[in-house]
């Protein structure tokens, strides 16, 4: 930590992209950064298999091509091409495929277990890689099945520098407070974590009723960005969730929750870290808050993000990054 400021840099959406993981495991070699946070839809989407054939080959179908793998070691780079692209990869056999077709229960537990196995390895390299002076916030999202919780939890007990946030007001710095919360207004896809904005906002007073120090030294560090600003712009979408064209433009419609923004413009907090929406790479202040939100572009192996120092007066600074 600077004697002279504090520097957060916050991301989030890597969406299993293991590209953009080790890239923010970076951070603090090329930014300098005293606190790292991926705040959000962490997990993938998909398994892609790697079928074992009688041959002794391997073939894959990834990416609208079908590739055939001949040995061990080009089936571990197929395996981290497709982790590195926000997938699973996982080796079988012809066999095994036919069975996970025909039970779809047996589908689900190997994606929950995938998911767990991957995020405990991507929390071990925290461990491994990143310096015991350096703060790391990993919180889930809305896209984020619960069983990946404990695991976090687990990695939160066990090391001072690794946090999980739900729940609690953590003292991130100084004598700034942050309270966190992984749930979003409804979306036309109905993930994990979505509620109505009276949850949303009962939800947020109980949070508030935790805090210890004045509104200009809370932290927000909300998932969801709030309804109708820069933050908050995702493509329209029809009624078979296609975007929506006007004479060749594509139209953008606000859908970030109204909740988040009464509740920011009640109390007035020092800064808002968002995400969610991975078009909407912007900064905006509501009244004398900041709020940003670094979008994403995992599936370019993009990571976005924004740098924010502090002092023990309040912010210095900001700007976004990407690379």
């Amino acid at each position: 930590m600077s004697g002279e400021f504090v520097r957060i840099y916050h991301a989030t959406d890597v969406h299993g992209s293991e590209q953009v993981w080790r890239k923010w495991l970076n951070v603090p070699k090329v930014h300098k950064a005293n606190i790292l946070l991926f705040c959000g839809d962490l997990t993938g989407k998909s398994i892609v298999p790697i079928i074992e054939q009688p041959d002794g080959t391997y073939t894959c179908s990834i990416f609208g091509k079908k590739y055939v793998l001949k040995s061990k070691e080009e089936v571990k780079e197929m395996e981290d091409k497709i982790r590195f692209s926000g997938y699973y990869p996982y080796v079988t056999t012809k066999d095994e495929v036919e069975e996970l077709k025909a039970n779809p229960k047996r589908v689900d537990q190997l994606f929950e277990k995938l998911m767990c196995e991957t995020m405990e390895r991507w929390l071990q390299m925290i461990v491994d890689l990143i310096p015991k002076d350096v703060t790391c916030v990993v919180m889930p999202g809305n896209d984020d099945e619960f069983f990946i919780d404990p695991v976090i939890q687990k990695f939160d007990k066990e090391y001072e520098n690794i946090i999980y946030p739900l729940g609690k007001v953590v003292n991130l710095c100084y004598d700034y407070e942050m309270i966190s919360y992984e749930w979003v207004n409804p979306t036309p896809w109905n993930s994990p974590r979505e509620k109505n904005e009276k949850g949303i906002s009962k939800d947020l007073e109980k949070l508030w009723n935790k805090v210890n120090v004045d509104p200009e030294k809370v932290i927000l560090n909300f998932h969801c960005p709030p309804f109708g600003t820069r933050l908050d712009l995702a493509p329209k979408l029809d009624k078979n969730l296609r975007p929506v064209y006007v004479l060749g433009e594509q139209q953008r419609e606000h859908v970030g929750s109204r909740a988040v923004r009464k509740f920011i413009e009640k109390y007035q907090p020092l800064l808002g870290l968002h995400g969610h929406i991975h078009e909407s790479y912007a900064s905006e202040k509501i009244g004398r808050t900041l709020c940003v939100n670094p979008g994403s572009e995992y599936t370019e192996g993009i990571l976005r993000g924004f740098i924010i120092d502090l002092d023990r007066n309040g912010i210095l600074r900001w700007w976004k990054v990407e690379g």
